[in-house]
């Protein structure tokens, strides 16, 4: 009966523990596809104890992607002009594959939020087979008005990857909604080990 005790009371704290460090990082994901739209977009939202500009000044370091977006590895940043920046990406995928494409990221930052836009530029040089079809997206980083010092993130995705053969889906699954929960704890690590 003493061991069930001692048990079930160092059990309490660290069941709480568990429930609040589940609640900390939970990532609410909802699929936004559209019907009859090639591609798949994703909304999330989570919460992350840290200040807009330290989340803001993560998400703007776009050579540190590879650090914290899955599958991405290797980054080159050029001006865009207007506070834009062109910036190319390579993915390693699952089989071996290899996608390479240009985003236009558009930062906006305000006293207390920062949104950072981003969508499909063509890039010279790459066949249609190592590319993808489209994507765009955002981030929008506000304090959170339920946690004083921590930052509300709402993050939006959309790609169309082109053509997947049959029995391939799995890896668009891969690639965005299992990915983004993966990212968001990546980046919360990130920005916790620079503070």
């Amino acid at each position: 009966m003493k061991t069930l005790l001692f048990v079930l009371a160092a059990c309490g704290p660290l069941a709480a523990f568990t429930a609040t460090a589940a609640a900390a990082v939970s990532v609410n994901l909802v699929d936004v596809s559209k019907p009859g739209v090639p591609g798949k977009a994703f909304a999330a939202s989570t919460s992350m104890p840290a200040s807009v500009a330290a989340v803001c000044a993560a998400i703007q370091d776009f050579a540190g992607y590879p650090q914290f977006m899955p599958n991405v590895d290797k980054i080159k940043v050029a001006p865009a002009g207007g506070g834009a920046s062109l910036v190319d990406v390579t993915l390693k995928l699952p089989m071996g594959k290899v996608k390479q494409y240009r985003l236009k990221m558009t930062p906006k930052t305000g006293d207390a939020s920062c949104n950072l836009a981003w969508k499909l530029v063509p890039m010279e040089g790459v066949k249609i087979e190592d590319t993808i079809f489209d994507t765009s997206g955002y981030w929008q980083l506000s304090p959170d008005p339920q946690d004083a010092g921590a930052t509300a993130i709402k993050y939006q995705v959309y790609t169309d990857p082109g053509p997947v053969p049959m029995g391939f889906g799995w890896i668009v699954d891969s690639m965005s909604r299992d990915s983004i929960p993966k990212m968001f704890d990546a980046l919360r690590a990130r920005v916790a080990a620079k503070k």
